[in-house]
């Protein structure tokens, strides 16, 4: 792709776009704006051309802007609540010092544009400039109206700390390492925190590159209110019906409705199978005082389904020793004796919890630090004061359907 002909032509220069589906209406509530150029043999891509660092600034600014103007022509005679996502390296917004951009999105104000629909979804893991210059540029941006999100976060969750100061109103998930469920869970729980993140900093999610059924799924799961990929829609020269995939989104969201409720169904029905059990066994060995041997007992009946046992008081002490199970044999660890476990997320609010409803609590998955799998936790109260943890094996979990 030759720079210079691109920029002594740029009437072959247009822009395309490619929609993007809200959760909660299943409709096209907005469209990322990206370039093409004409050929002879059809239009092709302008992303190496803009993302080529050898090409200075102020052409990939100028065919940039001749993008732009082109698009933002096309958006003025739709609805005024699609969204306009503007995908900007941070060092050409820096570059910008004569603020072009900002000028020729406000010259389109009076003509029914408004900047609210203008998101700025930035880049900055090739900046070269100053990430603070970044800051300050995105706050004053945003003074106009323009909204900002931020890119590629599946890709590169650093800068988590100016993520939160920044306060973006859009958080943009990469999903293109999640093509299928053999992905690695820690990348799961990556992207599961950047959710929780989100929720806190009162940003929504939006999920790129979905290419299949499976990774749809997940993003809904997940916290994703906005979805974009080639399994939906790949970018068109013109705007769609914005109905145009509502029909099919609201069946396969009733799908995956339909799976998560079965799965929650599980989980309620492996809780009151486990309650049941256990307060069963502790009444049959009730007598015994020793915590030890009440343990024990325990691990006789409960071989099959537990590898970790131990007792704590409402505080998080420890108060017994673990009953862990090493092979086929079970083992006393007295070493885990009196260590505390208030600082572990949820802790204290299920003690409590607990001690109110007077049943047992199954836990969300979780990796076992010490044994590395997939586990759950089941924990109730013993009496007033003392309550039992149960660490649930993968093996046992990953035979009762949607638990592993």
């Amino acid at each position: 792709m030759d720079p210079l002909e691109i920029l002594t032509d740029l009437d072959n220069v247009i822009p395309y776009f490619q929609p993007i589906f809200s959760a909660d209406e299943h409709r096209v509530i907005a469209y990322e704006l990206l370039g093409r150029y004409i050929t002879k043999n059809g239009p092709i891509s302008l992303g190496p051309f803009f993302q080529d660092k050898e090409i200075p600034d102020e052409y990939r600014l100028e065919v940039d802007l001749a993008v732009l103007e082109k698009a933002f022509s096309t958006a003025i005679p739709y609805e005024k609540d699609i969204l306009l996502f503007i995908n900007r390296d941070a060092d050409l917004l820096i570059h910008d010092a004569d603020e072009k951009l900002v000028k020729l999105i406000l010259s389109f104000k009076e003509k029914g544009l408004s900047p609210n629909q203008i998101v700025f979804e930035v880049s900055e893991r090739n900046s070269d400039g100053d990430l603070e210059d970044l800051d300050h540029l995105l706050r004053y941006y945003r003074t106009y109206g323009f909204k900002l999100a931020i890119d590629k976060m599946g890709n590169d969750s650093s800068h988590l700390d100016r993520i939160i100061q920044l306060e973006p109103d859009i958080l943009k998930v990469d999903l293109q390492a999640l093509k299928s469920t053999a992905t690695g869970p820690a990348y799961q729980n990556i992207l599961f925190s950047l959710s929780m993140l989100a929720r806190k900093i009162g940003s929504m999610l939006l999920f790129e590159n979905i290419e299949t059924a499976y990774q749809l799924q997940y993003a809904w799961r997940n916290g994703g209110r906005y979805y974009q990929g080639f399994y939906l829609m790949e970018p068109q020269s013109k705007f769609v019906e914005r109905d145009v995939l509502k029909n099919r989104l609201r069946q396969e969201c009733h799908e995956f409705i339909l799976s998560e409720k079965k799965k929650l169904e599980n989980l309620f029905s492996l809780q009151e199978e486990f309650d049941v059990k256990v307060q069963e066994s502790l009444n049959r060995h009730r007598k015994l005082q020793d915590y030890t041997l009440l343990l024990e007992q325990l691990a006789l009946e409960l071989d099959e389904m537990a590898f970790r046992m131990y007792i704590c008081d409402e505080d998080g002490f420890q108060k017994s020793p673990n009953i862990f199970k090493q092979g086929y044999d079970w083992i006393s660890q007295p070493e885990y004796q009196e260590k505390n476990w208030s600082w572990r997320p949820y802790f204290l609010e299920n003690i409590i919890k607990m001690r109110n409803e007077k049943k047992g609590i199954l836990s969300d998955r979780y990796n076992d630090i010490e044994t590395g799998e997939h586990i759950r936790t089941f924990c109730l109260p013993i009496d007033k004061n003392h309550f039992l943890f149960i660490d649930l094996a993968s093996s046992y979990l990953y035979n009762r359907e949607g638990l592993f």
